[in-house]
């Protein structure tokens, strides 16, 4: 079983639209690589929500005490929380509404990749502080990723 929050799955799928089925570790020791190498090679594998730190975020250089402690870039989204753990939390909570989600819920990739197809529609309030053509842009890569998946 792994923990995941539910934008690092999307995204895990909106990468895969893009062409994306490999990862190598990145420079700040988070996990990303191994879970979305699971997750590529078994779409049954357990997912259990989170909206803490997952199993992406803990051992991240970033992850203090359970809480990310980097910042994200606000110049193309002023409106957004430079806090990237504030920032995080407010798409998930997005997500767990549109996808009628809640922390510890359990099903396999397969599973949340439906959902996902059938609840996520258009994404643009998710993102709403995100320029529209970057979000036009995601949903059609998020699209092609669950198609692929």
């Amino acid at each position: 079983m792994l923990t995941i929050k539910p934008h690092h799955f999307v995204d895990i799928l909106t990468a895969l639209g893009e062409g994306r089925r490999e990862y190598a570790p990145h420079p700040y020791g988070h996990a990303l690589h191994s879970v979305a190498a699971t997750i590529l090679a078994n779409p049954d594998v357990t997912l259990q929500i989170e909206l803490g730190a997952d199993d992406i975020c803990h051992p991240c250089r970033h992850n203090i005490g359970n809480r990310c402690d980097d910042t994200i870039d606000t110049s193309y989204r002023p409106n957004a929380p430079a806090s990237k753990q504030d920032w995080n939390l407010r798409i998930d909570r997005r997500w767990c509404q549109r996808l009628a989600l809640a922390q510890g819920n359990r099903l396999t990739a397969r599973q949340l990749c439906q959902r996902i197809r059938e609840r996520a529609g258009d994404i643009a309030d998710i993102y709403r502080e995100i320029p529209e053509d970057r979000t036009a842009q995601r949903q059609a890569k998020l699209e092609m990723g669950i198609a692929m998946y």
